[in-house]
């Protein structure tokens, strides 16, 4: 299995232990994959999550919200999940940022983010190389996602050094 982990980038000022609960959202403007594997894809981070204590009520008022992006074919750009206009046009990106997301996700690569829902901030953001094998077989594609998605998680909760 090629799925290759970079290294999360996270905000140090998180209290990650607080965090107990998430939504998905949709991530505007940033590629998706079909229907059928989203919802696949989403099921494998759903029990990876659910594995460091992460739970997915049915009601709004969550912790977090995650969302995820995959470049198909030569990558784009990084997008940010869209807080609404009353938050600018930034909200959602990391501090510092000044609302153009400047990151290249190259074909294949998956990138979750996942957001402070009270703050509207990103506060954690990994990525795995080739997390999606679309032509194999449906067992393989699975087996290849979940070791995928491991890896991608590998890194949450961070480690905050004291």
């Amino acid at each position: 299995m090629a799925a290759q982990s970079g290294n999360p980038s996270f905000d140090g000022a998180a209290d990650f232990s607080k965090y107990k609960t998430y939504k998905w959202v949709n991530i505007d403007n940033a590629q998706h994959l079909d229907e059928l594997t989203a919802d696949q894809l989403m099921g494998t981070v759903d029990v990876e999550l659910a594995k460091k204590g992460l739970t997915k009520p049915q009601s709004d008022n969550v912790d977090l919200y995650i969302g995820y992006q995959i470049a198909v074919g030569k990558g784009h750009n990084l997008s940010f999940y869209n807080f609404g206009a009353a938050n600018g046009p930034a909200a959602g990106a990391p501090a510092g940022s000044t609302g153009a997301a400047s990151t290249t996700v190259h074909s294949g690569e998956l990138v979750l983010d996942i957001y402070d829902a009270a703050k509207k901030q990103l506060v954690w953001r990994g990525s795995v190389s080739h997390a999606i094998n679309a032509d194999a077989k449906p067992d393989k594609k699975q087996k290849h996602m979940d070791y995928a998605v491991e890896k991608l998680l590998k890194g949450y909760p961070p480690r905050i050094k004291q």
